[in-house]
Protein backbone atom coordinates (compact mmCIF):
# COMPACT_ATOMS: atom_id res chain seq x y z
CA UNK A 1 0.00 0.00 0.00
CA UNK A 2 0.99 3.67 -0.42
CA UNK A 3 -0.20 4.91 2.75
CA UNK A 4 1.26 4.08 5.91
CA UNK A 5 0.02 3.89 9.42
CA UNK A 6 1.06 7.50 10.78
CA UNK A 7 -0.59 9.16 7.10
CA UNK A 8 -4.00 6.48 7.94
CA UNK A 9 -4.30 7.69 11.43
CA UNK A 10 -4.22 11.40 10.46
CA UNK A 11 -6.17 11.03 7.52
CA UNK A 12 -9.10 9.32 9.89
CA UNK A 13 -8.70 11.57 12.51
CA UNK A 14 -9.31 14.45 10.17
CA UNK A 15 -12.57 12.67 8.59
CA UNK A 16 -13.53 12.64 11.74
CA UNK A 17 -12.91 16.13 13.21
CA UNK A 18 -14.86 17.32 9.73
CA UNK A 19 -17.71 14.99 10.41
CA UNK A 20 -18.07 14.23 6.83
CA UNK A 21 -19.77 16.95 5.77
CA UNK A 22 -19.74 20.80 4.73
CA UNK A 23 -16.22 22.51 3.28
CA UNK A 24 -15.06 18.21 3.31
CA UNK A 25 -17.41 17.27 0.49
CA UNK A 26 -16.93 20.38 -1.55
CA UNK A 27 -12.92 20.72 -1.17
CA UNK A 28 -12.15 17.02 0.28
CA UNK A 29 -8.83 15.74 1.77
CA UNK A 30 -6.87 15.38 -1.41
CA UNK A 31 -6.49 16.95 -4.93
CA UNK A 32 -8.79 15.69 -7.78
CA UNK A 33 -7.50 13.26 -10.59
CA UNK A 34 -7.57 15.19 -13.48
CA UNK A 35 -9.09 13.12 -16.43
CA UNK A 36 -6.97 11.61 -18.65
CA UNK A 37 -6.83 9.36 -21.45
CA UNK A 38 -7.08 6.22 -19.67
CA UNK A 39 -4.77 3.05 -21.82
CA UNK A 40 -6.69 -0.14 -21.92
CA UNK A 41 -5.46 -3.71 -23.53
CA UNK A 42 -5.47 -3.10 -27.30
CA UNK A 43 -8.77 -4.85 -27.98
CA UNK A 44 -10.86 -2.45 -25.16
CA UNK A 45 -12.36 0.69 -25.13
CA UNK A 46 -10.56 3.73 -24.54
CA UNK A 47 -11.90 7.37 -23.44
CA UNK A 48 -11.02 10.18 -21.53
CA UNK A 49 -14.06 10.90 -19.68
CA UNK A 50 -16.55 8.00 -19.42
CA UNK A 51 -20.42 8.85 -18.99
CA UNK A 52 -24.46 7.78 -19.10
CA UNK A 53 -27.21 9.10 -19.86
CA UNK A 54 -30.49 7.69 -18.76
CA UNK A 55 -33.58 8.18 -21.43
CA UNK A 56 -36.13 7.40 -18.91
CA UNK A 57 -38.50 7.66 -21.88
CA UNK A 58 -37.29 4.35 -21.88
CA UNK A 59 -38.42 2.94 -18.95
CA UNK A 60 -42.15 2.27 -18.70
CA UNK A 61 -42.51 -1.08 -17.18
CA UNK A 62 -41.44 -2.45 -14.24
CA UNK A 63 -39.31 -5.47 -16.07
CA UNK A 64 -37.58 -2.33 -18.42
CA UNK A 65 -36.02 -1.88 -14.58
CA UNK A 66 -35.57 -5.48 -13.59
CA UNK A 67 -33.53 -6.49 -16.86
CA UNK A 68 -30.92 -3.82 -16.20
CA UNK A 69 -30.55 -4.27 -12.73
CA UNK A 70 -30.55 -7.93 -13.29
CA UNK A 71 -28.10 -8.11 -15.82
CA UNK A 72 -25.33 -6.00 -13.83
CA UNK A 73 -26.17 -7.57 -10.62
CA UNK A 74 -25.39 -10.72 -11.85
CA UNK A 75 -22.29 -10.12 -14.13
CA UNK A 76 -20.96 -9.18 -10.26
CA UNK A 77 -22.24 -11.56 -7.94
CA UNK A 78 -24.30 -9.28 -5.80
CA UNK A 79 -26.07 -11.13 -3.73
CA UNK A 80 -29.69 -11.41 -2.60
CA UNK A 81 -30.50 -11.59 1.00
CA UNK A 82 -33.68 -11.21 1.44
CA UNK A 83 -33.80 -8.13 4.03
CA UNK A 84 -33.99 -4.70 3.32
CA UNK A 85 -31.57 -3.72 6.09
CA UNK A 86 -28.77 -5.44 5.11
CA UNK A 87 -29.32 -4.94 0.83
CA UNK A 88 -26.87 -5.03 -1.17
CA UNK A 89 -27.43 -2.89 -4.71
CA UNK A 90 -25.13 -1.88 -7.37
CA UNK A 91 -28.27 -0.24 -9.55
CA UNK A 92 -32.00 0.18 -8.22
CA UNK A 93 -34.73 2.00 -9.21
CA UNK A 94 -36.02 5.21 -6.69
CA UNK A 95 -38.56 7.59 -6.91
CA UNK A 96 -38.26 11.05 -8.14
CA UNK A 97 -38.52 12.60 -4.91
CA UNK A 98 -35.54 10.89 -3.11
CA UNK A 99 -33.53 10.98 -6.35
CA UNK A 100 -34.01 14.67 -6.69
CA UNK A 101 -34.88 16.12 -3.50
CA UNK A 102 -33.64 19.64 -4.82
CA UNK A 103 -35.39 19.77 -7.66
CA UNK A 104 -38.81 19.09 -6.35
CA UNK A 105 -41.50 21.61 -6.90
CA UNK A 106 -45.12 21.13 -5.97
CA UNK A 107 -45.88 22.05 -9.52
CA UNK A 108 -44.14 18.89 -10.92
CA UNK A 109 -46.82 16.39 -13.03
CA UNK A 110 -47.64 13.14 -11.20
CA UNK A 111 -46.33 11.62 -14.09
CA UNK A 112 -42.70 12.46 -12.95
CA UNK A 113 -43.08 12.50 -9.55
CA UNK A 114 -44.27 9.36 -9.32
CA UNK A 115 -42.16 7.67 -12.05
CA UNK A 116 -39.53 5.60 -10.49
CA UNK A 117 -35.96 6.51 -11.81
CA UNK A 118 -32.55 3.94 -12.49
CA UNK A 119 -29.97 4.82 -9.67
CA UNK A 120 -26.13 4.01 -9.55
CA UNK A 121 -23.28 5.50 -8.18
CA UNK A 122 -22.45 8.91 -10.16
CA UNK A 123 -19.15 8.43 -10.66
CA UNK A 124 -18.82 12.46 -9.79
CA UNK A 125 -15.59 14.18 -10.80
CA UNK A 126 -14.97 15.48 -7.68
CA UNK A 127 -15.69 12.34 -5.43
CA UNK A 128 -15.84 12.82 -2.25
CA UNK A 129 -15.87 8.98 -1.33
CA UNK A 130 -12.27 9.03 -2.85
CA UNK A 131 -11.10 11.37 -0.39
CA UNK A 132 -12.58 9.58 2.49
CA UNK A 133 -11.23 6.84 2.33
CA UNK A 134 -8.34 6.18 4.25
CA UNK A 135 -6.47 3.29 2.57
CA UNK A 136 -7.02 3.97 -1.34
CA UNK A 137 -9.32 1.15 -1.59
CA UNK A 138 -11.52 3.36 -3.30
CA UNK A 139 -10.15 5.51 -6.18
CA UNK A 140 -10.54 7.46 -9.10
CA UNK A 141 -9.07 6.27 -12.65
CA UNK A 142 -7.89 8.52 -15.20
CA UNK A 143 -11.01 7.87 -17.27
CA UNK A 144 -13.40 9.12 -14.41
CA UNK A 145 -14.54 5.78 -13.11
CA UNK A 146 -14.27 5.77 -9.25
CA UNK A 147 -13.73 2.16 -9.32
CA UNK A 148 -12.53 0.29 -5.72
CA UNK A 149 -10.09 -2.32 -4.51
CA UNK A 150 -11.93 -4.78 -2.72
CA UNK A 151 -8.81 -6.39 -0.78
CA UNK A 152 -7.95 -3.00 0.46
CA UNK A 153 -11.03 -2.16 2.20
CA UNK A 154 -10.80 -2.23 6.21
CA UNK A 155 -14.73 -2.03 6.16
CA UNK A 156 -14.50 1.98 7.86
CA UNK A 157 -17.64 2.92 5.97
CA UNK A 158 -15.95 6.52 5.64
CA UNK A 159 -16.60 6.38 1.78
CA UNK A 160 -20.24 5.25 2.50
CA UNK A 161 -20.70 9.02 5.37
CA UNK A 162 -18.91 10.68 2.12
CA UNK A 163 -21.32 9.53 -0.74
CA UNK A 164 -24.07 11.87 -0.72
CA UNK A 165 -25.76 9.57 -3.20
CA UNK A 166 -26.29 6.24 -1.20
CA UNK A 167 -24.85 4.92 -4.15
CA UNK A 168 -22.42 2.26 -1.65
CA UNK A 169 -23.43 -0.87 0.30
CA UNK A 170 -21.75 -2.93 3.33
CA UNK A 171 -21.73 -6.34 3.53
CA UNK A 172 -22.71 -6.88 7.25
CA UNK A 173 -22.93 -11.07 6.63
CA UNK A 174 -20.53 -13.05 4.07
CA UNK A 175 -22.33 -11.93 1.07
CA UNK A 176 -21.50 -15.61 -1.02
CA UNK A 177 -24.07 -18.08 0.76
CA UNK A 178 -26.63 -15.98 -0.88
CA UNK A 179 -25.04 -15.52 -4.69
CA UNK A 180 -27.88 -17.49 -6.60
CA UNK A 181 -25.11 -18.49 -9.59
CA UNK A 182 -21.39 -17.04 -9.04
CA UNK A 183 -20.18 -15.73 -12.11
CA UNK A 184 -16.37 -16.82 -12.22
CA UNK A 185 -14.72 -13.97 -13.98
CA UNK A 186 -15.87 -11.28 -11.19
CA UNK A 187 -15.05 -11.59 -7.27
CA UNK A 188 -16.91 -12.80 -4.83
CA UNK A 189 -16.72 -10.23 -1.46
CA UNK A 190 -16.60 -10.87 1.87
CA UNK A 191 -17.82 -10.17 5.38
CA UNK A 192 -17.24 -6.32 6.06
CA UNK A 193 -16.30 -4.71 2.72
CA UNK A 194 -17.75 -2.07 0.72
CA UNK A 195 -19.15 -2.40 -2.93
CA UNK A 196 -20.67 -0.67 -5.73
CA UNK A 197 -21.50 0.18 -9.24
CA UNK A 198 -18.24 -0.06 -10.96
CA UNK A 199 -18.93 1.13 -14.63
CA UNK A 200 -18.56 -2.68 -15.91
CA UNK A 201 -14.73 -1.83 -15.69
CA UNK A 202 -14.04 -5.44 -16.61
CA UNK A 203 -15.95 -5.12 -19.71
CA UNK A 204 -14.40 -1.93 -20.89
CA UNK A 205 -11.59 -3.30 -21.20
CA UNK A 206 -12.67 -6.08 -23.36
CA UNK A 207 -14.15 -4.00 -25.68
CA UNK A 208 -17.95 -4.31 -24.14
CA UNK A 209 -20.14 -1.95 -22.61
CA UNK A 210 -21.40 -2.37 -19.08
CA UNK A 211 -24.04 -5.18 -18.89
CA UNK A 212 -26.71 -3.08 -17.79
CA UNK A 213 -26.30 -0.65 -21.52
CA UNK A 214 -26.92 -3.59 -23.35
CA UNK A 215 -29.74 -5.04 -21.81
CA UNK A 216 -31.93 -1.73 -21.35
CA UNK A 217 -32.83 -1.34 -24.90
CA UNK A 218 -31.47 2.15 -25.66
CA UNK A 219 -32.57 3.16 -22.04
CA UNK A 220 -28.66 3.76 -20.85
CA UNK A 221 -26.59 5.71 -23.27
CA UNK A 222 -23.15 4.85 -22.48
CA UNK A 223 -19.46 6.43 -24.46
CA UNK A 224 -16.69 8.53 -24.00
CA UNK A 225 -18.44 12.62 -22.55
CA UNK A 226 -15.41 13.95 -23.78
CA UNK A 227 -15.65 13.24 -27.41
CA UNK A 228 -17.64 15.40 -29.88
CA UNK A 229 -18.82 12.39 -31.54
CA UNK A 230 -19.85 10.35 -28.95
CA UNK A 231 -23.72 10.33 -28.20
CA UNK A 232 -23.80 11.00 -24.43
CA UNK A 233 -21.71 14.43 -25.29
CA UNK A 234 -24.57 15.19 -28.36
CA UNK A 235 -27.19 14.48 -25.92
CA UNK A 236 -25.77 16.52 -22.86
CA UNK A 237 -24.74 19.44 -25.37
CA UNK A 238 -28.19 19.81 -26.66
CA UNK A 239 -30.89 18.75 -24.76
CA UNK A 240 -32.00 19.45 -21.21
CA UNK A 241 -30.59 16.93 -18.52
CA UNK A 242 -30.74 16.72 -15.09
CA UNK A 243 -28.29 15.44 -12.64
CA UNK A 244 -28.62 14.45 -8.89
CA UNK A 245 -28.16 16.92 -6.30
CA UNK A 246 -26.11 19.58 -8.28
CA UNK A 247 -25.37 22.06 -5.62
CA UNK A 248 -23.07 19.67 -3.88
CA UNK A 249 -20.33 20.42 -6.68
CA UNK A 250 -19.37 16.56 -7.13
CA UNK A 251 -20.43 16.66 -10.95
CA UNK A 252 -21.63 13.38 -11.16
CA UNK A 253 -21.40 11.76 -14.60
CA UNK A 254 -24.50 10.09 -14.62
CA UNK A 255 -27.56 12.45 -16.74
CA UNK A 256 -31.25 12.20 -17.11
CA UNK A 257 -33.09 12.84 -20.04
CA UNK A 258 -36.78 12.79 -18.62
CA UNK A 259 -38.02 15.53 -21.39
CA UNK A 260 -40.25 13.17 -24.41
CA UNK A 261 -42.58 10.38 -23.98
CA UNK A 262 -44.37 9.78 -21.58
CA UNK A 263 -42.75 12.09 -18.69
CA UNK A 264 -43.62 15.18 -20.16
Amino acid sequence: MRINRRQFFRKAGMVTALGLGGTFVINGLRGKVEASEYETPQQGLVAKRWAMVVDMSKFKTEEDFNRVIQACHSVHNVPSLGNPKDEIKWIWDEDYEHAFPSQNNRYMKESVKNHPFIILCNHCENPPCVRACPTEATFQRPDGIVDMDFHRCIGCRFCMAACPYGARSFNYRDPRPFIKEINPDFPTRTLGVVEKCNFCVERLEKGLMPACVEKSKGGLIFGDLDDPKSEVQKIVSSQYTIRRKPELGTQPSVYYLVGGGELV
